[in-house]
């Protein structure tokens, strides 16, 4: 009787830990190799630096589309084979009249011949709760970058290819544990959003028309430049990362991302721009600040600007490919911790 005790504990523990390390599975799919070939693909001069509505854009959507596809993830809910269309204002760009607008389009007068809107989209793509499926946790980077300019070329390979394939790989790892029947609990929506560069109006117009319900929306995860170091940070350890945001709407959401942190990847979590009087107002810069505005608790992930901040100096071969696997792991650990937690995250603050 006593070995049969022994045995069920045994086994017991076993399943306790098999659970645990599940995690730490999936994370392993996300490699430093995968990363590099996705971002010298994306950030490549093919692409024309993906300026908002030029054909470089439309390439970029494209591209990540053909991922979800290629992966068997499905599209959101409300696309057009993952894309969410929209108009966005873009000085120079003429949209003529006749025009079929959407009714939930902001800001334009129909009665003018002419406005300065083109066409362009959101990419969007999901995996959905296996428990509660109606609670979503939405992670985000934006697609676009600033362009070309006469001959030369802004590759954005850090803002924000960095973060559009870290999108890619955390998609990845959600779906090898779905099919491996250990999806997550609640659904993860996976957010490419366009016109960041224009004024975050990919991301504006999603929280105006979502695609799933901003109330059941329970915490955006916003990559957007993670894949090179702040020169000016004063500190010689590179494994860091910048957070914003956190502690702004939820204490249990900070508190869950240090805690996760603490026992993966232990990077150094610097809140350096978080502070409320930060001369460099990060946390409105980026697409997590149009979810925070509707009171969703947001994370913002960031390892500082450079000296090739928005210029051609942006190249795939700058990337630390070390720093950013272990980043987008981090998230990826985080977002599994938010994912599959009895209690979700919960506003507690203004």
């Amino acid at each position: 009787m006593k070995n049969l005790k022994l045995i069920i504990l045994i086994f017991s523990i076993s399943i306790s830990c098999s659970q645990e390390n599940l995690s730490d599975k999936y994370a392993e799919s996300i490699t430093s190799n995968e990363l590099s070939d996705l971002l010298y693909e994306f950030a490549s001069d093919k692409f024309e630096g993906r300026e908002t509505g030029e054909p470089g854009q439309k390439l970029a959507v494209n591209f990540i589309r053909d991922f979800y596809k290629s992966n068997e993830i499905d599209k959101a809910d409300k696309t057009e084979d993952y894309f969410q269309k929209l108009l966005v204002d873009v000085p120079g760009k003429m949209v003529t009249f006749p025009y079929s607008f959407p009714d939930s389009v902001r800001g334009f007068m129909m009665n003018e011949k002419e406005v300065n809107w083109i066409e362009t989209e959101n990419v969007a793509a999901i995996i959905k709760g296996s428990v509660h499926p109606d609670e979503y946790i939405i992670i985000s980077a934006h697609l676009d970058h600033v362009g070309k300019r006469g001959d030369d070329i802004y590759n954005g390979a850090d803002d924000d290819g960095s973060g559009s394939m870290a999108l890619l790989e955390l998609a990845q790892a959600f779906k090898l544990a779905e099919s491996e029947g250990n999806g997550p609990k609640r659904s993860i929506v996976f957010l490419h959003v366009t016109g960041e560069e224009k004024g975050l109006l990919g991301s504006e117009y999603y929280t105006m028309d979502p695609l799933y319900s901003l109330e059941k929306t329970i915490t955006n995860l916003n990559v957007d430049m993670i894949g090179r170091t702040d020169p000016n940070r004063g500190s010689d350890n590179d494994r860091y990362i910048y957070l914003i945001g956190s502690d702004r709407l939820s204490s249990k959401l900070h508190e869950t991302s240090e805690e996760v942190n603490n026992r993966t990847i232990n990077l150094e979590l610097d809140y350096t721009f978080n502070e409320l009087d930060d001369p460099n107002n990060f946390y409105e810069r980026s697409d997590h600040f149009n979810f925070a505005k509707n009171n969703i608790p947001v994370i913002f992930y960031f390892s500082g600007t450079h000296e090739d901040y928005h210029g051609t100096g942006d190249t795939p071969d700058k990337i630390r490919y070390d720093l950013l696997t272990e980043r987008t792991k981090l998230i990826f650990y985080t977002a599994w911790e938010i994912a599959n937690m009895d209690k979700k995250i919960e506003v507690d603050k203004e």
